[in-house]
């Protein structure tokens, strides 16, 4: 069975179950012919799988789906990739600034990518803080939007080049900027920095068609036990994520991805819980994307539950 796969970022963290599933035989073991491909912009990643050009859309930040499918119409998450919203805000290394100290931010230049920079904007009304009062910019990542570009890559350059004082972005953004010595760690909202809310703002996770899923539900029910298996592979032996790295990674980022994993071990579950699903959509309406709230079985494929776990 082919599988048509979008991701925005290959090199990164965030969709890394989808290439270790791929390299560690999981998609294979479920009769899966998998095809990951990149597709740098959201909105066209999102028009591939409204236009059934891909069957399933991996992003780092599911609420963008509702940019093309309003109210949740049409499509379903059907597991997630990992819990908790994915990115951390890192600032300057000379800054001087404590762990969540969101003050810190004033008069900062901060690069965010599209979508992800509407949770950004939410936290920072959620800490108080007024972008126009406090004279916060957000501000896309320079070189970031150019094809095959991680984004990650992008915004750690950026940093260190003083284009930006600070990013919003993945793991793998934040391990390049603390091991040159050019950022640190201001919030891990996942880890409980920050407002409480913003935890469950988004999540990293796989969305596909209603369509799709009423036409070949065993195709979407052997991503999804791919997906599963590969979780508790990677918890069971860490070591597997720095070989997959090898495989699919340049060499730079592949000497980073295994301490990555390895430290968000806890966050790779597919499981999609009602609570992450109503802290989604508060936030979908918070930024004008849902009208009024959604209930949990319009926004995920429930009937494959019982599979987020092996």
């Amino acid at each position: 069975m082919q599988m048509r796969i979008a991701v925005i970022d290959l090199v990164s963290n965030t969709c890394f179950p989808l290439l270790a599933a791929e390299e560690l035989g999981f998609f294979k073991a479920e009769g899966l012919d998998a095809h990951i491909e990149a597709i740098t912009l959201t909105t066209k990643a999102i028009s591939a799988l409204r236009e059934g050009s891909t069957d399933v859309y991996a992003s780092g930040s599911v609420h963008a789906v509702l940019n093309s499918f309003p109210c949740w119409k049409g499509v379903k998450l059907i597991a997630a990739l990992s819990q908790g919203s994915p990115w951390l805000l890192v600032v300057r290394a000379d800054l001087r600034a404590e762990r969540g100290d969101m003050s810190a931010l004033k008069g900062l230049r901060i690069g965010a990518d599209h979508g992800p920079d509407a949770a950004l904007k939410q936290l920072l009304i959620a800490s108080g803080l007024d972008a126009e009062r406090d004279k916060v910019q957000i501000m896309p990542v320079p070189g970031a939007g150019e094809p095959g570009v991680s984004f990650g890559v992008a915004a750690a350059k950026a940093l260190e080049a003083g284009q930006i004082d600070a990013f919003w972005a993945n793991a793998m953004a934040t391990e390049i900027a603390k091991r040159h010595g050019i950022g640190k760690v201001l919030l891990d909202v996942r880890r409980g920095d920050g407002p409480p809310a913003a935890r469950n703002f988004t999540f990293s996770g796989l969305v596909t068609t209603d369509a799709l899923i009423g036409q070949e539900p065993e195709r979407i029910a052997a991503i999804v036990r791919a997906i599963a298996n590969t979780h508790e592979a990677l918890r069971a032996d860490p070591t597997l994520a720095p070989e997959v790295g090898k495989r699919r990674f340049p060499p730079y980022a592949a000497e980073l991805i295994g301490a990555i994993i390895e430290r968000d071990l806890p966050f790779y579950d597919a499981a999609i819980s009602k609570e992450t699903v109503n802290g989604l959509n508060r936030f979908a309406q918070s930024i004008g994307l849902l009208a009024e709230p959604v209930s949990y079985e319009e926004v995920v494929a429930v009937q494959f539950g019982d599979l987020w776990r092996p």
